[in-house]
């Protein structure tokens, strides 16, 4: 008997000794970060002294005490050393493929004038081939620090840039996308070279305009739904090309610290480029992408199959892009009053709103977030309306449909409470008040200017959250130049003292909320990243300084010193 006693004691004891080795093979971290400031965005616990992480998913974070029993002779240590570091930081409203293209062609984002463009135009004409499309995005003539003698409608003619590049077509995209400018080979090739009377018609576009001068010649300006009378024209691009905009696309989200991309707007074929990177083991950024809506048929293939939802979280496809009007910078921003610098015009109805409703209501039935692209106040209006008839006719499946409105920059003050009432969350870029703001008061007056324009703490006020971000490559993709738009309201020169309209700053912690949780709330994705907590993917950004401490003179300064993606160091400065 105490044979047998005894046997069964080594036995358990044996038992108990495997299953603690077991456990504690389970528990030990691949990565073990101490050593600096770190902000969770977990209201449970704001700030920890340490994280330990399993693989791509975080095991621990609390105290540096509590994190040593994670650590075994495998797990790589990471000492911050002073430095400071985050969940990592969610782009919540960019074009993926445009920021890596934007990369690979002419990049006019920090032109300040007409002739910079020529020059830079002139300069790419020397190792072109002959007939060679020309293209490149960024030029933005509110931007300019001096103005062309000739102008129409407040834009350049196409004169200098067709006299540097007489032989290749060339075609530039304004700043917002919303706009072009074509020489005059591009227009030739496009059959717009030629005045007679058959042919007014073909500038008349409905959603766009071609501005002609005075004499009914086009001046290279084509705004909004116009920009295909020339874009069709342009080859497509190669495989080959693709995968390096791509690749280039990832690489500078690293460098700026981005480890989540809510990619607005994407078609058949960029859906099968990501598959294919998927595949290879490149997709090294979490996407979430929207259908565009510009492609009923493929809308109508994806209600029919329904949402993917990655079970490896890295491209998500659950949500459609509406373009429902323009840009401010070109006019096309849909207003309910005229322009003040353009009496008597209003902007662009981009897209029909019985279409926007119907959107709403196939969104609802078949699991898609609708995600519409406003500018204007009255392009915000009717989107707002359409989704409530939606919410209105299918009742019991709005309950949680997180709809968003994308820029939402100019609001009637009518409106603003009304985002918290129908739960439309708002993806708001604070750099494009940061760039725009100087110049949007000649677009809008003081009035509405003051009202309505960039009303970040009163939504906020409201209950609703804002997801941050850039709207890339309309603006740079640096994360550090909007969450300083965020918090100051000033221009990247620090101007003006105090801030355009201070009372609707955002504070440190809400503006990194707005590109970390809340920009995952925004693609029903806080269940798994947007906080430091356990349980979470292990995505982090780390900076050379405390953001969210430093001066605010000191704020731009600060440089993203690594990025960390599913646990995985991908950037070092």
């Amino acid at each position: 008997m105490r044979l047998r006693n005894s046997l069964f004691v080594r036995m358990s004891i044996s038992f108990l000794l495997i299953t603690a080795c077991k456990d504690t093979v389970q528990k030990s971290a691949t990565l073990l970060i101490f050593g600096g400031n770190i902000y969770t965005v977990d209201a449970t616990r704001p700030m920890v002294e340490a994280v330990a992480v399993k693989d791509n998913t975080i095991l621990f974070a609390g105290s540096l005490a509590e994190a040593e029993q994670y650590k075994n002779d495998q797990t790589q240590l990471l000492d911050l050393n002073g430095k400071t570091m985050t969940p990592g930081l969610i782009e919540g409203h960019g074009h993926f493929m445009g920021l890596g293209y934007n990369e690979l062609n002419l990049d006019l984002n920090n032109t300040t004038s007409y002739q910079e463009i020529v020059d830079a135009v002139a300069e790419r004409v020397k190792t072109a081939e002959p007939g060679e499309w020309i293209t490149g995005r960024g030029w933005h003539q509110s931007k300019w620090t001096e103005m062309p003698s000739e102008t129409v409608n407040g834009f350049q003619t196409h004169d200098l840039l067709s006299a540097v590049s007489p032989d290749n077509p060339v075609y530039l995209g304004h700043a917002s996308g919303h706009a072009g400018f074509a020489n005059a080979k591009a227009m030739e090739i496009a059959g717009l070279m030629e005045l007679d009377m058959e042919g007014i018609s073909k500038f008349e576009v409905e959603g766009g305009e071609v501005m002609r001068d005075a004499m009914g010649r086009p001046t290279g300006i084509f705004n909004e739904l116009a920009q295909s009378l020339i874009t069709k024209h342009i080859p497509e691009n190669t495989p080959a090309k693709d995968i390096k905009a791509f690749e280039m696309a990832v690489a500078a989200c690293h460098k700026n610290g981005i480890t989540g991309f809510h990619d607005a707007g994407i078609g058949r074929e960029t859906i099968a480029l990501y598959e294919e990177m998927k595949a290879k083991d490149k997709m090294k950024i979490r996407l979430y992408c929207m259908l565009t809506g510009g492609d009923k048929e493929l809308l109508n293939e994806w209600y029919k199959k329904g949402p993917m939802v990655d079970p490896d979280n890295l491209v998500t496809i659950r949500s459609v892009k509406l373009n429902c009007d323009g840009a401010l910078g070109s006019r096309g921003a849909w207003l309910l009053e005229a322009y003040t610098d353009r009496p008597g015009h209003f902007g662009h109805e981009t897209l029909p709103m019985n279409f926007v409703e119907e959107t709403a209501i196939n969104g609802l039935q078949y699991g898609f977030q609708v995600c519409s692209h406003a500018i204007g106040d009255r392009a915000n209006r009717e989107v707002l309306d359409r989704y409530e008839s939606a919410f209105t006719e299918l009742p019991q499946l709005a309950t949680d449909h997180r709809f968003r409105i994308e820029h939402a920059q100019h609001l009637h003050p009518e409106d603003i409470p009304r985002f918290a009432q129908l739960k439309v969350i708002l993806a708001m870029q604070a750099i494009h008040m940061s760039s725009d703001r100087a110049w949007a008061i000649d677009r809008l007056g003081e009035q509405r200017i003051k009202e309505g324009a960039y009303m970040w703490q009163s939504l906020l006020k409201s209950g609703i959250p804002i997801v941050n971000g850039t709207d890339v490559p309309v603006e740079p993709l640096n994360p550090i130049a909007s969450f300083y738009a965020s918090v100051t309201r000033k221009t990247l020169q620090g101007t003006p003292d105090g801030g355009y309209e201070p009372a609707e700053k955002m504070t440190r912690e809400q503006a990194l909320r707005s590109y970390t949780l809340d920009a995952a709330y925004g693609a029903f994705e806080e269940g798994i990243k947007g906080s430091i907590t356990v349980g979470k993917l292990a995505d982090f950004t780390i900076y050379n300084q405390d953001l969210m401490k430093v001066a605010e003179k000191e704020l731009l300064n600060t440089e993203i010193a690594m990025t960390i993606f599913g646990g995985e160091i991908v950037y070092t400065k």
